[in-house]
């Protein structure tokens, strides 16, 4: 797998963002990269490789927004563009991770290297939200915006 510099440093900027609390970015810091050596002692594989195949599989295409039409309320089916997408991604991995207890760097660590195999919380939600895309496909032509 090719990894371009530039694109990995700003996606693990934006992902250390995202785990930043209050402005703590130091310490979000020092969890992701706590979080990619536990990946490091795990799989015994670069981690940034692990990190970004993480991203890409939960990684949904497409989500539902409720639109009122006529007194129903529909869920349409619209797609993603790349950067929605990769936050989205971001935002579940982390969610996941929060959900466990215990140390938020190891279970960073394990939902990456879950993700990664295509398994774990990130990926079902992702999964989950495609199914629900699939089954509206019907309603797209709601889709104005």
């Amino acid at each position: 797998m090719v990894l371009e510099k530039k694109k990995v440093m700003y996606l693990m900027r934006k992902f250390v963002n995202h785990i930043m609390i209050d402005g703590k970015k130091r310490k979000a810091e020092r969890v992701f990269e706590k979080s990619l050596f536990f990946v490091k002692l795990k799989e015994r594989q670069n981690p940034v490789v692990i990190f970004f195949k993480a991203l890409n599989l939960s990684k949904p295409f497409v989500e539902v927004r409720s639109v009122r039409r006529g007194g129903a309320t529909y869920q349409i089916p619209v797609p993603l563009k790349e950067k929605r997408a990769i936050s989205l991604s971001m935002k579940w991995i982390l969610q996941a991770a929060k959900k466990k207890k215990g140390i938020l760097s190891l279970n960073l660590a394990n939902i990456l290297v879950e993700a990664s195999k295509n398994q774990g919380d990130s990926v079902k939600k992702k999964e989950s939200i495609h199914l629900t895309a699939l089954k509206n496909r019907s309603l797209t032509h709601f889709r104005w915006f």
